[in-house]
């Protein structure tokens, strides 16, 4: 493994090897709770190595088969994070299809951060790089938070390998308010609460971190032992998003502190006309862990319905 306890100004770098190791364990804990990894892999980019974890049906099975025939999906994690957060929705996704997880350069995980990502231009250049190197020619893109950020920016600047993007309360499309920097800090305070409030906190934040303790852990551990150098994400402008051609699922948390749901709700199809935008009630920013099942069978039936337009020829469903 590469020392990454060394790093110029602007990239991120983990405190010390003792502490990268402890939140490589915890990082395996939460992995452990999802469909396991049928292969990991390092794709070289200009701007760092980049971990992937690939899933998918048992090879040599017939769904293994039909997988093969499909558009497969590529998973974008929030700012800070791993692939690991995606436990709730490799189990459905890689049933169906091949999926990739991806690990962003500066950020808590495996992947090595060697030159900085913070212009909008960088990170999709990065993402391109990525999904070249994994030989991906076509995919379906689902990104959460910073992810739907990544996801979003690469429709903008280089859509020309895919086929959908599916935003789970992105960021990209709003400022990043106060109430959210708020809310990331005392979320994180509160993993330090008793285990007897943990509970009634998890529901007065909208937090499964603080209720799922392989979670809990990796939350804590990434925090204290790596130090991401990275500006918050540039939103799109409305005649930016009114050049977007790439079919949009946008998925919102009602409670969502990150954006205003109803606001872009309404927004995002009026500029890209096309877009499926849902609301999830009962829930703030992470809607594809406090309602997995419901997020997977919409994403599942989603890129479903792009796939057969595409085969059809009728391109993105419900645009005229």
């Amino acid at each position: 493994m590469p020392d990454t306890t060394r790093a110029p100004a602007g990239i991120g770098r983990y405190v010390n090897a003792t502490l990268r190791e402890r939140h490589f364990a915890a990082c395996d804990a939460v992995h452990a709770l999802g469909a396991p990894a049928r292969a990991e892999c390092d794709v070289e980019t200009d701007f760092g190595t980049t971990h992937v974890y690939r899933y998918g049906p048992q090879e040599g099975t017939a769904a293994a088969a039909r997988a093969a025939g499909r558009v497969p999906v590529v998973l974008l994690h929030g700012a800070g994070g791993c692939a690991a957060m995606w436990y709730p929705n490799t189990p459905a996704l890689a049933a169906e299809r091949t999926v990739y997880a991806l690990e962003t350069p500066g950020d808590a995980n495996r992947s090595v951060h060697r030159a900085p990502l913070h212009r909008p231009e960088d990170a999709a250049r990065w993402l391109d790089e990525a999904l070249a190197g994994l030989g991906l020619d076509r995919v379906h893109l689902i990104g959460s938070s910073y992810g739907g950020w990544l996801a979003l920016n690469l429709a903008h600047r280089r859509p020309g390998r895919l086929a959908s993007a599916t935003l789970l309360d992105p960021g990209g499309l709003e400022k990043v308010g106060l109430r959210f920097f708020v809310w990331v800090f005392l979320s994180l305070f509160a993993t330090a609460a008793p285990a007897a409030l943990r509970p009634r906190l998890a529901a007065w934040l909208d937090q499964p971190v603080l209720i799922v303790p392989e979670l809990r852990t990796m939350a804590r551990t990434g925090a204290r032992s790596y130090r991401i150098r990275r500006p918050a994400p540039v939103p799109l402008t409305d005649d930016e998003l009114r050049t977007l051609r790439t079919p949009l699922h946008l998925v919102l948390g009602r409670r969502s502190l990150l954006l205003h749901p109803e606001r872009q709700a309404e927004r995002v199809p009026r500029l890209v006309p096309g877009t499926r935008a849902v609301i999830l009630e009962h829930t703030g920013h992470g809607p594809q862990i406090d309602h997995a099942d419901e997020v997977n069978a919409q994403m599942l039936a989603y890129l479903d319905g792009v796939d057969d337009a595409t085969r059809e020829g009728e391109g993105v469903p419900g645009r005229k």
